[in-house]
This record gives structure tokens, C-alpha cells and sequence, in this order.
């Protein structure tokens, strides 16, 4: 004879026999390690050249700005062609920046001049960082708008490249600082203005993204970049200066060419469709 309770501890016992799928854990987000080792080396060529400006290097400052430039012109064409773009390394690309290209220069400038202009220095000092600081946000949010083959305003590592490769080359020259130089302190307080206002305002710059290693080229064009790296170690620090002189006047070169052609001069897109904004969103 069976009981209603003998039933219901069968019917249990045969539903703890079933085995429940196991609930999947979530997957850990990883970081790409390749492109992100150039942006720590970038990061670390800043920082570098902060210590040795507190030390009164300059020249080794100098020198750690522009091998922060190299290293961040290649993780980004890194990432893109290995595939490994991500959102933490755009952030951390531009953290990187704000050290290399924004507080470490306008460090670098107030230890070598600006401090012996009092107030004027600290301010021009600050102006530049902030710039710095503008025009990185703004990169990051216009960056689905703008001219892929133009920068909105000079770019922070060209704005940097000003400002210590004056230093570098003033430095060469035998100017350790600009001590009792009035004249010398203003001119560096001028470039130091220049290149941060520069960084904030509309001009376009030319981004040279749209130059592929991936093409085939002619063999003159190699002749060309060796004579180029040539004429780079005949005298770095006057040839590196001469290079972003022409740099970061060319924007406003393009801009006063562009009016009096009465094309439009702005590089931000309102649309995809229309002929004067070929080139936008891609």
C-alpha cells in the first residue's frame, strides 16, 4: 500500500538527479599590451622630462618631449594595424598627452624662463597647460565630425615641439636658462602663448593620416626619407625647430588661402551629404 508521502519524496529525488547548466561567469574585460607599452613609454618620456628640467638638464628634457612625440604618433597606427583599438587605450593615449604635451612643456618653459618673470610667467605657464588641457577634450568629443585630414587647431604634440625645441635650440646655443635675458624670457613667453592660443582656436593643421605605409612607393621616396634623417642629424635641435616653425604657421597658411579661395574654412561637419564636406566621417 503507498502513501501519498512516499510519492512526493520519489518525485523530489528524481528532480535532484537533473543537473543544472552551470551559470556562466562573466568575461574579465583584458588589455591589449602593444599599443598600450608605447603610450606608457610616452607617458614615461614626459615625466622624464619633467625630473630633468627640476635638475636643470634642459637639453634632456627636450629630447624626452620629442621621443614622447614618436612614441605617440605610433601606438594609435599601432592599434589600427593590429587590430587592438580599445576604449581604455583612447583614454589612456590621452592622459598620456596631457603629460607629455601639456604639463610637462609648460613645466619645462617656467623652470627654464618663465619664473623670472613673476606673475606673467605663471600665467602664461598656465594658459599653455589649460589649452593643453581644452583642446585634448575637445579632440576626444569632435572626433566623430571632424576632417579626418585636418586637426581643429594645432596639435598638442606640434604645440610642445614649439615650445621645448625653442628651449633645445636656445639651450644649444649656449643659453642655459634665460637668467638676467629680459629679452629672451619674453620671446619664450610669446612662444609659449602662441602654441597654447594655437591649440584652442579653429585653424586647420594638416593631420597626415591619410598617408598609408601600406602603399607601394616610388624608390626616390626612400632616397628622399634618408637624406631627410641626414639633414636631421647635421644639427637636431635647429633643423627639429625649423620643421614645426613651418608646422605651426601652416595652419594659418591654409586658413587665409582657403578664405580668399571662398572655401569654407571650418573643419567640422554639419552633414555627411553635402559636396564642400567630401572628405568628413571617414
Amino acid at each position: 500500500m503507498h502513501d501519498g508521502t512516499h510519492d512526493d519524496r520519489g518525485g523530489d529525488a528524481a528532480h535532484d538527479d537533473v543537473d543544472e547548466p552551470p551559470v556562466p561567469r562573466p568575461r574579465r574585460k583584458g588589455i591589449y599590451i602593444l599599443p598600450n607599452l608605447f603610450t606608457l613609454a610616452a607617458l614615461f618620456g614626459g615625466f622624464y622630462a619633467i625630473v630633468m628640467a627640476m635638475n636643470d638638464r634642459f637639453e634632456q628634457a627636450a629630447i624626452g618631449v620629442f621621443c614622447a612625440m614618436v612614441l605617440d604618433s605610433l601606438d594609435g597606427r599601432v592599434a589600427r594595424m593590429t587590430n587592438t583599438q580599445s576604449a581604455f587605450g583612447e583614454q589612456m593615449d590621452s592622459l598620456s598627452d596631457m603629460v607629455s604635451f601639456g604639463a610637462a612643456p609648460a613645466l619645462i618653459v617656467y623652470e627654464w624662463a618663465l619664473k623670472g618673470l613673476g606673475r606673467w610667467g605663471w600665467i602664461a605657464a598656465f594658459v599653455y597647460c589649460s589649452c593643453a588641457a581644452l583642446r585634448l577634450a575637445r579632440f576626444n568629443t569632435n572626433i566623430g565630425v571632424v576632417d579626418k585630414r585636418f586637426f581643429q587647431g594645432l596639435p598638442s604634440p606640434a604645440a610642445a615641439a614649439l615650445v621645448v625645441g625653442f628651449i633645445w635650440l636656445m639651450d644649444d646655443a649656449g643659453f642655459k636658462g634665460s637668467g638676467g635675458t629680459d629679452w629672451l624670457a619674453w620671446l619664450a613667453f610669446a612662444f609659449t602663448l602662441y602654441a597654447g592660443l594655437t591649440m584652442v582656436t579653429n585653424v586647420p593643421f594638416y593631420s597626415f593620416k591619410d598617408v598609408s605605409f601600406k602603399r607601394t612607393v616610388p624608390f626616390i621616396v626612400i632616397v628622399a626619407i634618408a637624406l631627410f634623417i641626414a639633414v636631421i642629424n647635421l644639427h637636431p635641435p635647429l633643423v627639429l625647430f625649423s620643421l614645426f616653425i613651418c608646422y605651426g604657421v601652416s595652419g594659418y597658411a591654409v586658413y587665409a588661402w582657403r578664405k580668399t579661395q571662398g572655401k569654407p574654412v571650418s573643419v567640422i561637419a554639419t552633414s555627411t551629404t553635402e559636396p564642400d564636406e567630401e572628405g568628413l566621417h571617414r
